[in-house]
């Protein structure tokens, strides 16, 4: 049996394992960058509504699915992304959180540009922050829930009442059965056709005395 013979033999009887380890390998490389896409596009899709669950489960992926050299430009990005998240300055002035909102749209930007090149996809910078869709009733209906929120948190923890307004107060039983007796009467009297006689001199006595 010559070398060629055994090699030919041996590519017969492996070429089904490699076939297999193959496709595989294949398979996990599709199921990986499915992942990252995923990751992706819903950070894309959500890049308007920083807040929602899935823009943030998307952001908290990132380093378990970009990992290794070919992604360090991206977790860098998202390093810098989440450290400046972190800075909010909550007691400064309206200006001072305006430009932090400013920071943070170009940092998450850059945290898109990049992921977008390591996934094949190209973005120019304008199109990330500018071409996006964001109704004004989604802003206003969140700014709503969260000034709802805040005001039962308030109340939950004492820092604020709720205000009342009576317009009568209940009555008791025995004035509610008299007044149902009147109208009872009164309704008997009209299905009647009755006259119902009001005595005016007694009344007027009765002013006359007060």
């Amino acid at each position: 049996m010559t070398l060629t013979d055994i090699l030919t033999i041996a590519a017969v009887l492996l070429a089904p394992l490699v076939a297999v380890q193959v496709q595989k390998r294949l398979e996990v490389f599709r199921e990986e960058r499915g992942r990252k896409l995923w990751v992706f596009k819903t950070l894309m899709a959500t890049r308007a509504a920083n807040v929602s669950p899935d823009h943030v489960q998307a952001l908290n992926m990132i380093d378990l699915e970009f990992r290794g050299k070919r992604f360090k430009p991206v977790t860098d990005a998202w390093k810098a992304y989440l450290d400046h998240l972190a800075s909010f300055p909550k007691d400064e002035d309206e200006a001072t959180q305006k430009r932090w909102g400013e920071k943070r749209v170009d940092r998450l930007t850059t945290l898109l540009l990049e992921m977008g090149k390591s996934l094949g996809y190209e973005f120019d910078e304008v199109h990330v922050k500018k071409g996006v869709y964001a109704p004004e009733a989604h802003s206003q209906i969140e700014n709503e829930n969260t000034l709802v929120r805040r005001g039962l948190i308030r109340v939950l923890y004492g820092d604020a009442s709720l205000s009342m307004a009576i317009d009568s107060l209940p009555i008791g039983i025995e004035e509610a059965a008299e007044q149902q007796a009147v109208r009872k009467s009164l309704l008997e009297i009209l299905a009647e056709g009755k006259p119902i006689n009001v005595n005016t001199h007694s009344t007027a006595r009765e002013s006359s005395n007060t």
